[in-house]
């Protein structure tokens, strides 16, 4: 097997467990959001440290000595990915399984937006096109169901703003992934300290589910870092789609969340707009790879 298909394979595996993530978090959701996501920070952190220590890469810490000004913005990743996670575990909690799917379909068209006004890029019509699709399903949800679908936008908000922070800092995606839930421990240990509930949920099961949800959690990250290394950021995106795809089918299937008549206008619009998103990403691409040919 070639680097690239290693590189769609483990893209596919990613996608494919954070799609999945749902059904495992359904099974904890009689417990505390704030105690789930603790755990789920906890349980990662030495995942992330042993995939490290593996690679011989523990040192490379020191690089966060010396972000200095930049430091900051850490803390501020961490605060945006435990803000995501956090929407998301209650999600599932609230039955809004099939708004979270709808924010991961439209993060990468806010994150576009993010890079229009926040960095000066440019969007092409295809880009535009999509973008005012996006907006009038969220427009058409928030008229039909009679409220903001805020669960979508509060996901796609986090996770895009994730994004444009992680662009800024100079870390490889593990070393700052970690750092962030270095920087996260001491409120999940305070979360747990605190907490009313058990801390170890009611059941041998929930245990296991609670420990299992740290390496649930680090694996995609991991296997994503390793599929972006190795395929075009055109392919990245479109295999993306196999996550809210996933979260979608899950909702619907095996969640058995109301689907409205709503809901039958609004992803029809996001589905277009991901076509005619992964288009223009892939003609992006393609330019991207003719300049950078000798002439």
């Amino acid at each position: 097997m070639n680097e690239t298909l290693k590189g769609v394979a483990a893209m596919v595996a990613a996608c494919t467990l954070w799609g999945l993530s749902s059904i495992y978090l359904d099974f904890l959701s009689h417990l505390p959001p704030l105690q789930v996501l603790a755990h789920r920070s906890l349980w990662s952190l030495p995942f992330f440290i042993a995939i490290l220590a593996l690679q011989g890469r523990v040192g490379e810490f020191r690089a966060i000595s010396a972000l200095r000004g930049r430091a900051g913005l850490v803390v501020l990743a961490a605060l945006m990915i435990t803000g995501n996670w956090f929407m998301f575990i209650l999600s599932i909690q609230i039955g809004h399984a099939t708004e979270a799917s709808l924010g991961y379909y439209i993060y990468p068209l806010i994150a576009v937006l993010i890079g229009r006004f926040a960095f000066g890029e440019k969007l092409d019509g295809l880009q535009m096109v999509a973008i005012a699709l996006v907006v009038a399903a969220v427009f058409s949800l928030a008229v039909g169901l009679g409220a903001l679908p805020w669960v979508a936008v509060a996901i796609a908000g986090t996770f895009a703003l994730y994004g444009v922070i992680k662009k800024n800092l100079p870390l490889g995606p593990v070393v700052s992934v970690t750092a962030e839930m270095l920087v996260f421990l001491p409120v999940a240990v305070a979360i747990l300290a605190l907490g009313d509930a058990p801390l170890w949920g009611t059941s041998a099961w929930d245990v296991a589910l609670l420990i299992g949800s740290g390496p649930f959690t680090a694996l995609p990250l991991v296997l994503f870092s390793y599929a972006a290394r190795r395929i075009a950021m055109s392919t990245t995106g479109v295999l993306f789609y196999i996550n809210p795809t996933l979260q979608f089918l899950a909702a619907m299937l095996v969640l058995r969340e109301p689907f409205h008549p709503v809901h039958a206008i609004a992803f029809p619009l996001i589905w277009l707009a991901v076509v005619l998103y992964s288009i223009a990403a892939a003609r992006r691409d393609r330019a991207a790879r003719r300049a950078a040919r000798p002439a």
